[in-house]
């Protein structure tokens, strides 16, 4: 066909044999998606997209999201001929040690990537709460004739992903949420790893969107029509009562004379042969590798330069702003920076002698912090009149109105989690989300990732042991503590009390990039006498001696609401004549981050005797309880009761802890 006028048949070529060539030189990776999808990314970076590869992170820029993020090599082409900071060197070292172009998109790695995606569906609901994100801030910063939040969120998205449930629940709310500035790319090319999707996924896409209230488009012809993509993405452009999908019709690893239209051009390098046979068929040397002449260069350069004109004009434009809404303008960059002051002030205190439920306590700690700092937003999935995680007096968002900080995901844990993941990702909004803790399995992926790209996401998790009682087991956690702790990079924070809620937030808000799991409680727990233990302060070190002893001959260790019965327990023992410490482990993997010094000096090597009190699985406490310890945790199923029935016949009282303290392999 012939290319229409300011569209390049050699640069949408010169995408496909630059990111074969990666994935050839790799020897690893997926050419069929690159080669496919090629016409829409360029169609895309060179008509439509808002960005600035001189200013990667400018804060009104559109945002991209490769949710098929095996597809990486094409992204990866898109950045450097687009002139952002990736070398030709760093797409020759795609896939390898320490590369600024790993086999996935990596936030924080690669300059120009939104979001960390692979995970199939993750990018969907990521680029949900990017467009969420960007109605909010625009809600709350715009005004008549000052447009200073204004851009559109893309995802490029694959047969994969629609199959994913994650993109269901994600698609389902963008649509009762009408964020008309979310634009989907479907590369339907109707092939997925094992063979042909009519296996397995033969739905009609176009009804299932039109029910979550889509504008729905389709481009018949995605390897060639370059004029239909452009004129479907103006279209979706201009319509803002409604997310569109765009349904492109592709050709997996177009151009490849043996292997397109195949699974076999998914997952695997095409080989050398295919490959020379590819680039003779578009016209270029087989001999010549990573090769980007310079008519390509300069149709690209029009890409950096439309950036470069967008930013200078959303400068000025927020001068002006300033200049007649100075008090917004401030507010605007402090939110940039998620700045906060004064937090020793801002949070509440709790009285000694009275009891309260963690997950109470957390409600009163929102309800302040929602006065102080702006830029914290939340919600929970259906579930806050439980869960207590709203932020009183702020309103609910809505299709009609942005303008509150309280967002209902509806019971859509999974898309939740990555929802706010992408909230986050966008920038000037933390996110928390809420729900029961048992419930943390729906949402595991998008934890991992959370922590994986160092996104300062809050995950609060309530009705967190055995306590929740009557439920059940189907609802009361056991090995979801020792689950979320052994991935890498999350802080699990179990507090003891409610001013150890306050105490919590303090180091979620003064660690922005931080992802934090804040476990709570569905009963009331004392609220501890700081006058007589130590102060809640200390649990910013992780863990702390809550009840000291200089030379203890036993050292309790618990966490949450099982420290009160350990205090008490300590108590029944001291009045014996046993010198006990008990140890508040409030965060293991804080608790970890700290001098070698500091944590001997809470739990002394030469000290073996160790009771470990935790109603979750044992799983993980062998490192503190040691070879004469003893660990007093759940390695069952729970049961359904009255919850402080259930905690007494698995052992948490402090009868039992005494018990075990006079057990004779604890005896000095």
């Amino acid at each position: 066909m012939a290319f229409p006028d300011n569209f390049s048949a050699k640069s949408v070529n010169t995408i496909r044999v630059l990111s074969a060539d990666m994935i050839q030189k790799a020897n690893s990776g997926h050419p069929g998606l690159p080669m496919g999808a090629a016409p829409m990314a360029y169609t895309l970076w060179k008509r439509h997209l808002k960005v600035s590869p001189v200013h990667p992170d400018w804060i009104n820029r559109d945002r991209f999201v490769l949710s098929a993020g095996h597809g990486s090599a094409l992204l990866y082409s898109m950045l450097h001929l687009a002139g952002y900071k990736l070398s030709m060197d760093d797409l020759k070292n795609f896939r390898q040690w320490k590369s600024r172009t790993p086999g996935h998109p990596e936030f924080g790695v690669t300059p120009g990537v939104d979001a960390s995606t692979g995970p199939l569906g993750q990018g969907v609901a990521n680029a949900v709460g990017m467009a969420i994100a960007e109605r909010m801030l625009a809600a709350r910063f715009n005004r008549p004739g000052f447009e200073v939040v204004n851009h559109y969120t893309y995802v490029l998205l694959g047969d994969g992903c629609m199959m994913e449930g994650i993109a269901a629940e994600a698609a389902s709310l963008a649509g009762h949420l009408k964020l008309g500035k979310l634009i989907l790319l479907y590369d339907s090319n109707d092939v997925s790893l094992d063979g042909p999707t009519s296996i397995t996924f033969t739905e009609d896409v176009k009804k299932r969107f039109e029910s979550y209230g889509f504008q729905i488009i389709t481009v018949a012809d995605g390897d060639r029509d370059l004029r239909s993509i452009d004129r479907a993405i103006a279209r979706a452009k201009k319509e803002l009562s409604k997310p569109t999908l765009i349904i492109v019709k592709t050709t997996i690893g177009f151009g490849s004379p043996n292997k397109a239209g195949s699974s076999s051009s998914h997952g695997s390098p095409l080989g050398a042969d295919e490959l020379a046979a590819v680039k003779k068929g578009f016209g270029m040397d087989p001999e010549k590798f990573f090769a980007v002449d310079d008519d390509v260069k300069k149709d690209f350069a029009s890409v950096k330069r439309a950036g470069k004109r967008a930013v200078t004009a959303w400068n000025k434009l927020f001068a002006e702003y300033a200049a007649k809404y100075p008090e917004e303008a401030a507010l605007f960059r402090d939110m940039q920076e998620l700045k906060v002051e004064n937090l020793d002030r801002i949070l509440p205190k709790f009285e000694a002698g009275t009891k309260m439920a963690t997950r109470a306590a957390d409600g009163k700690v929102l309800a302040a912090l929602g006065k102080a700092v702006p830029w914290l937003v939340g919600g929970d999935a259906d579930l806050s009149c439980s869960t207590k995680t709203t932020i009183s007096g702020e309103k609910w968002i809505s299709a009609d109105d942005f303008s509150g900080r309280n967002i209902h995901f509806g019971v859509r844990e999974h898309a939740m989690g990555a929802i706010a993941n992408g909230i986050f990702y966008h920038g000037m909004l933390k996110p928390y989300t809420g729900t029961f803790f048992s419930f943390v399995d729906y949402m595991r992926p998008p934890i991992r990732l959370a922590a994986l790209a160092e996104l300062g996401t809050v995950f609060l998790f309530t009705h967190d042991s055995l306590a929740v009682g009557e439920d059940g087991p189907t609802h009361q956690p056991v090995e979801q503590l020792a689950s979320l702790r052994c991935i890498p990079g999350i802080e699990v924070l179990r507090p003891a009390d409610a001013n150890e809620v306050s105490v919590a937030w303090k180091y979620i808000l003064e660690n922005r990039n931080q992802p934090v799991a804040l476990i709570l409680t569905r009963q009331d727990v004392p609220v501890i006498d700081r006058t007589k233990y130590a102060a809640a302060e200390n649990a910013l070190k992780g863990a702390y001696a809550i009840l000291e002893e200089d030379a203890p001959e036993l050292i309790l260790i618990a966490t949450g609401s099982e420290v009160h019965i350990a205090l008490e327990a300590a108590e029944i023992l001291r009045n014996e004549g046993r010198k006990v410490r008990v140890v508040n482990m409030v965060s293991r993997e804080t608790f970890g981050k700290q001098p070698a010094k500091y944590r001997e000096s809470v739990l002394p090597e030469s000290v073996k005797n160790r009771i470990v009190i935790e109603a979750g699985t044992s799983f993980g406490w062998e490192k503190y309880a040691g070879e004469k310890g003893k660990i007093i945790a759940v390695d069952t199923f729970g049961t359904s009761a009255p919850g402080s029935l259930v905690m007494k016949e698995f052992g948490f009282t402090a009868e039992n802890i005494v018990k075990a303290a006079k057990a004779e392999n604890l005896h000095s």
